[in-house]
């Protein structure tokens, strides 16, 4: 039987959302019936997705940052397609293979300060679970010291870290001795830590949930203390990793080197699952300290060979084709001109955010009409009111973007590190138009949010 995937695809993909209906997530289905979002992409390259009515959608999401090099990247392509005409012996377990070497040899290159020593997963949460267990295993503790709004993947270990209510509700009781603290506080981590009873504090350099960007201090201190209390510091840069920020490592941001680093999304360039736990060998080798403990911690496809090919492309990509300087530049660009927007629209309150990582804050208005329409929309539903931004973004001007976390009126945008100036004008232009409807109160977005509240209050 002649197996054609493109030809079943093509055949099969007006079926998409009901198999997806019917196999898969019906709840995820609705949402995306709901908020419009229900198209049917059918191909894309770098920044640009196209769909089954041939609308050429730009990618300010990039899969959630898993896309920092574009959207299927031929150098990666390449790679992948020599990888599987080499017809090599991949996973045969008990051996080592030299490409998963090179792809250890290169990140231990790229990491901060002296961590060299790599233990490859297939995802980021799956990265934090192991560090967990590093952590645990090196120091002999069990306490392990979390942010508000934290997000490290939800699998029980990584959900006990979690600082979101919405994800940890009803899978309590999670991991004993996780201690909550606010983000950007030292002085909370300094009570956490003083009983030097704990294995480790863990952080996102750059919160994901909300795009929180710490005071300049706030890492430093982070590290004096963990070091002065004797508890590891894990960096989370699963999401603001490889470019994402402007700088290789967000972390790299405040010149600190962190004991363990977990990262993913962007290393493969959205090919392959793959995530990595970089480390130090000192703390690596607490763990695995005996032949009998080669094992201590392992999976079965961390060192496929695919993803190994995958990883050691997008590397050499986003040096080639300067993609952090890339960011840096295009992220300076775009916080100005939404900058400037934030000038002239009163709703639109604060833009945070490095490189190619920004968060667009809106709050409660000055001027009387947009006030009352403010709060009567967040009376019905603390949810609405970012969707007045992205619906018509995707809608009218074809930029998907997405809203940055529950309850927080934030926009959050992820842009391909390959994005153009004409690419962030038309993504500006779009924001000015989407933002000047908003500003008319009583107006048709108004009407057209309020009437998606009432629509999902009923199917609730």
């Amino acid at each position: 039987m002649d197996m054609n995937i493109a030809s079943l695809i093509k055949r099969r993909l007006p079926e998409t959302y009901d198999l997806h209906r019917q196999y898969v997530n019906p709840q995820f289905v609705r949402v995306l019936e709901v908020i419009g979002y229900n198209r049917n992409y059918c191909s894309a390259q770098g920044a640009k997705l196209i769909d089954e009515k041939g609308r050429e959608v730009l990618d300010f999401l990039a899969g959630f940052g898993v896309f920092n090099i574009g959207r299927n990247h031929p150098v990666v392509a390449r790679a992948l397609q020599d990888m599987l005409h080499c017809s090599g012996p991949n996973l045969v377990q008990m051996d080592v293979g030299v490409i998963s070497g090179l792809l250890a040899e290169a990140l231990a290159r790229i990491a901060p300060g002296d961590l060299d020593a790599v233990f490859f997963t297939n995802s980021g949460t799956e990265g934090v679970e192991g560090a967990l267990k590093f952590a645990r295993q090196a120091t002999g503790k069990h306490k392990v010291v979390y942010c508000k709004r934290a997000f490290h993947g939800l699998t029980l270990g990584a959900l006990s870290v979690n600082g979101n209510e919405e994800f940890r509700t009803r899978n309590e009781p999670l991991l004993p001795g996780c201690i909550q603290v606010p983000f950007n506080d030292l002085e909370a981590l300094k009570a956490a830590l003083s009983g030097r009873d704990v294995a480790a504090f863990i952080a996102e350099p750059i919160q994901g949930k909300g795009v929180f960007v710490p005071d300049d201090a706030y890492f430093p201190g982070v590290r004096r203390l963990c070091d002065k209390y004797g508890a590891l510091f894990i960096a989370d840069e699963v999401q603001t990793g490889f470019g994402r920020t402007g700088r290789m490592f967000a972390i790299n941001h405040w010149d600190v080197v962190p004991d363990l680093m977990v990262v993913s999304k962007a290393l493969s360039g959205g090919y392959i699952p793959l995530g990595a736990i970089i480390t130090r060998r000192a703390i690596h080798s607490k763990v695995f300290d005996c032949m009998d403990r080669c094992f201590a911690h392992s999976n079965t496809f961390g060192q496929n060979d695919l993803a190994m090919a995958a990883g050691l492309a997008t590397l050499h990509v986003i040096e080639e084709e300067k993609l952090i300087e890339r960011s840096a530049r295009m992220g300076a660009y775009l916080m100005s001109g939404l900058n400037e927007l934030a000038g002239r629209y009163e709703l639109l309150h604060q833009i945070r955010g490095k490189g190619l990582m920004i968060g667009m804050q809106f709050g409660a208005p000055e001027s009387l009409a947009l006030r009352t329409g403010w709060k009567l929309l967040h009376k019905m539903n603390e949810e609405l009111f970012c969707q007045m931004i992205t619906i018509p973004l995707l809608e009218k001007h074809h930029v998907l973007t997405q809203v940055a976390g529950h309850g927080l009126d934030t926009v959050k945008i992820l842009p391909p590190l390959v994005i153009d100036t004409a690419d962030a004008d038309r993504f500006l232009e779009a924001m000015d138009t989407v933002l000047k409807d908003a500003h008319k109160f009583p107006g048709s977005a108004w009407t057209t949010v309020t009437k998606l509240g009432l629509r999902t209050a009923k199917t609730a």
